[in-house]
């Protein structure tokens, strides 16, 4: 049986561990964003801000499916 983390505890507060999915899809689509804006390509979209939040979405579910067991 895989060992599924339910909460971890910082400092006697506890965290789901779907926020640190939520932090580092964040992370990751401002990465993507910011490689978006670099090379140009943001431009090919008609409302970039929309992109952002689907790939916010899109990284927390991978990240939550397969980095980080929600």
């Amino acid at each position: 049986m895989p060992l599924i983390p339910s909460e971890v505890a910082i400092a006697g507060v506890y965290f789901p561990p779907l926020l640190f999915a939520a932090i580092l899809g964040t992370v990751a689509a401002i990465v993507t964003a910011f490689a978006l804006n670099r090379y140009r390509l943001s431009r090919f979209f008609y409302y970039p801000p929309v992109v952002f939040l689907a790939l916010a979405v899109i990284y927390t579910g991978l990240i939550g499916t397969f980095i980080i067991p929600v």
